[in-house]
């Protein structure tokens, strides 16, 4: 054997995942909310992209006249209507390919053909436009909260009126920024003598001084001493009432008896006294939270039929319509000479033109999971919780021929309206009980639920131990073990048998 370089040729196969690929992944699995950001974005910074502003956002139902951008019979693309059996008609598959140039609401399933699926229905091709406008000038609440008055603002203000010594005012203001989101402050004071350089004993008293500041409660220690604070403050901190607060622990296992040991009252004082517990404020800096939640809003939307089936359309609201500029492509590349400028100008038309067929292809892939969650999860939807079926995404992927990865990114922060209510899509996902018998198996959720029903629906002289549950579960056909009964009572955030044993008694 010869030993020297030499050049070997070899050939072989690799998956190269193109960024166009990569972009049609990750415009997948963001939200709406993410996607529209990302479109903006885009918009910002492609000049061959614009907004499609030649549509009206109304629903498929209340379009009267015909769509020209839809197939025929004024069908569109972004609905699917899940007919009853009585329905079907005789018909060829929609191809889903069809060429997709500039409009992104345009032709997804070609002509409104019916396509029958696994489970005796029909799927009718329709559908909706999707929403040019990503601003919300209905909830504009930017100015309100750029001049609201903030805790620290608040806080530091009051310093500045009671606390005169310079080296106080420094470690109040250190003290201030430690405040977290309750109103407590839970950092190490030791640590905060250490970096001012100052004795432990005056940051104690300049946090005493910043503990009578407003709200009442502020700047406390733990839920003890903001409870001591407030209740000092009322001048009702007498010894019983300090008696309860140091056992707080007991307070929380309503245990009456040793209270009532320990802080000397009697049952009308007690009472009393918890019910004075229970009007102070745990966390005063609650009121200072300016911090706005956002509303989820769906992805899909879903109505019953009057022939008994489903219809499902993509919510127009969070379906960015863009569309690639041909003219003002045209006119600038044929003005341009230099070649850097042609390949500048080329790169963002393909880029335009990926974004609108990765666009184009989420919202389709959107709604056939969607569809296919609906016709697997049926009896859900019209008999609740007690019929949602084991549900894998392997299921949804081999019926609509997708990979589970896919579906996994597909149904990531996507959300379904439904006339059961509004429901995350991974939520129709839900692991196997086996059977006692030769039946189906049944979902987690339906057996959560019905040993939710269970113990509530238990008599305070006969509470249900998890063992009885069992039994109870295999008489409905559900065989678990107990340790599972366990996990399922606990993730629903039941006590124990012996705990409801007492609270019920209790309340007897």
């Amino acid at each position: 054997m010869a030993l020297g370089p030499r050049l070997d040729l070899r050939q072989t196969q690799s998956l190269v995942m193109t960024p166009q690929l990569q972009q049609a992944i990750k415009l997948l699995q963001l939200s709406h909310l993410e996607l529209a950001s990302f479109v903006e974005n885009e918009l910002e910074t492609n000049p061959m992209l614009e907004r499609d502003e030649g549509q009206n956002d109304q629903p498929a139902d209340q379009n009267d006249g015909p769509d020209t951008s839809a197939g025929v019979d004024g069908q569109n693309s972004d609905s699917l209507e899940l007919l009853s059996p009585s329905q079907m008609a005789d018909g060829a598959d929609a191809p889903l390919d069809t060429d997709y140039r500039n409009e992104y609401d345009q032709d997804i399933a070609g002509p409104g053909a019916v396509a029958p699926n696994s489970m005796g229905e029909s799927l009718n091709i329709s559908g909706t436009g999707g929403r040019s406008d990503f601003s919300d000038d209905s909830m504009n609440l930017e100015a309100t909260l750029s001049e609201a008055e903030t805790l620290t603002d608040i806080l530091t203000d009051q310093l500045q009126i009671d606390i005169t010594d310079p080296a106080e005012r420094i470690i109040g203001l250190h003290l201030i920024d430690m405040v977290d989101e309750s109103g407590w402050i839970t950092g190490d004071l030791e640590e905060v003598a250490k970096i001012l350089g100052c004795g432990f004993d005056q940051v104690e008293t300049v946090l005493a001084k910043l503990q009578s500041f407003d709200p009442p409660g502020i700047c406390a220690r733990n839920l003890q001493e903001c409870l001591e604070i407030q209740l000092r403050e009322q001048n009702r901190l007498d010894p019983a009432m300090q008696a309860l607060l140091n056992n707080l622990h007991l307070l929380a296992a309503r245990d009456a008896k040793a209270l009532l040991r320990i802080c000397g009252v009697d049952e009308e004082d007690l009472t009393e006294m918890v019910a004075e517990i229970r009007a102070l404020n745990p966390k005063p800096a609650a009121a200072f939270d300016h911090s706005v939640a956002q509303p989820v809003v769906p992805d899909v939307l879903m109505r019953s039929n009057p022939e008994g089936g489903w219809f499902i359309e993509l919510n127009p609201e969070t379906l960015p319509r863009v569309l690639v500029n041909e003219q003002y492509y045209a006119t600038i590349n044929g003005n341009t000479r230099s070649k850097e400028e042609k390949d500048y100008l080329s790169e963002r038309y393909q880029t335009a033109n990926w974004l609108v067929k990765s666009l184009h292809q989420r919202a389709t892939t959107i709604l056939k999971v969607a569809s296919e969650i609906v016709v697997q999860q049926d009896g859900f939807f019209h008999h609740g919780v007690s019929r949602l079926r084991p549900l894998v995404l392997r299921d949804i992927a081999e019926a609509i021929e997708m990979h589970e990865s896919t579906v996994s990114r597909v149904t990531s922060n996507k959300y379904i309206s439904t006339p059961r209510g509004l429901y995350e899509l991974k939520y129709f996902f839900t692991s196997a009980i086996a059977s006692t018998g030769f039946g189906d198996a049944h979902s987690a959720e339906a057996v959560k639920h019905r040993i939710a029903k269970l113990i509530d629906e238990e008599s305070p002289k006969a509470i249900l131990s998890d063992d009885k549950i069992v039994e109870m579960l295999k008489d409905d056909g559900m065989d678990i073990a107990r340790r599972t009964v366990a996990k399922y009572r606990e993730a629903l955030k039941i006590p124990s048998s012996v705990q409801r044993r007492r609270e019920k008694n209790r309340a007897l």
